[in-house]
């Protein structure tokens, strides 16, 4: 069978587990023939579909995400290697990526704090849009960590990024002109999708009944980290926004609102 033949009939048998069943199974050929989606949809739809393909087709019909199949997911201009037990990066976190360039214009931070890294996702995008920046990332989990000195040291940014074990910011010194979270922000009775419910860990997702846990902890920690004129700036669910603004103007910030591309609330930007 050729490789065109085997996408259609596993994006057929994937119409019920995934949205985009036709992307995920080009992603996976392209996978299973160790070249890049681009290059097989431009040159190599009529090769052979190589054998690997069926067992990787089975691992995504039990929900299991892309990313972790593929070992890799693409963020911003970067490409993070990611497996069990990370949490997989999204493209609505790319808009606080969005928010911390358009906030410094022509005058780039020079130090980035990134509490919760994961795999590095937000210190990694914003250390390659700025090449002169150096940033910490810290984790509670070690095996995100090491995922995230991995990938930093695939881009060629070892020397730029370290990685620390910790709880948020507790034993973090220093001022950093950008302070940067992805926080745990879904509730423990939420639906998930069955990919995230059971393959991502839990511990980066859930944060209490009502998904405010973290900001709890994390806010009353920017304040003394935060450099004059520097910028806070933190994922939220779609519908969390009033509630982190409340907990950041009681902080004493300034808070602004930035939406992502479905037009929902993504990030609060606070200074």
């Amino acid at each position: 069978m050729t490789a065109r033949h085997a996408i259609a009939a596993a994006a057929r048998d994937l119409a019920d587990t995934s949205p985009t069943p036709r992307l995920d199974a080009e992603l996976l050929m392209a996978h299973a023939m160790r070249t890049s989606r681009e290059a097989l949809l431009l040159a190599r739809l009529d090769d052979p579909a190589p054998a690997a393909f069926t067992a990787l087709v089975a691992r995504r019909l039990v929900h299991e995400p892309i990313a972790y199949i593929t070992g890799s997911r693409a963020f911003w201009t970067i490409d993070l290697a990611v497996g069990p037990g990370v949490l997989v990066p999204r493209a609505d976190s790319e808009t606080l990526i969005e928010a911390a360039i358009d906030h410094f214009g022509a005058a780039p931070p020079k130090t980035i704090l990134d509490l919760g890294t994961g795999p590095g996702t937000l210190l990694l995008a914003t250390l390659d849009h700025w090449r002169n920046a150096t940033g910490l990332g810290v984790d509670a989990s070690p095996l995100a960590l090491d995922y995230a000195r991995r990938n930093a040291g695939n881009l060629g940014m070892a020397a730029r990024a370290t990685f620390r074990l910790g709880d948020w910011a507790a034993d973090v010194t220093g001022h950093f002109d950008l302070i940067l979270a992805n926080p745990p922000y879904i509730g423990t009775d939420e639906r998930l999708p069955r990919e995230v419910r059971d393959h991502e860990p839990g511990a980066a997702l859930f944060a209490g009944g009502d998904g405010l846990d973290d900001y709890r902890r994390i806010v009353p920690q920017l304040r003394a980290l935060l450099a004059p004129g520097g910028a806070a700036i933190l994922e939220i669910g779609a519908t969390q926004a009033d509630a982190v603004s409340e907990l950041l103007d009681a902080a004493g910030f300034s808070v602004a609102l930035r939406r992502d591309l479905a037009g929902h609330a993504r990030a609060v930007i606070a200074t």
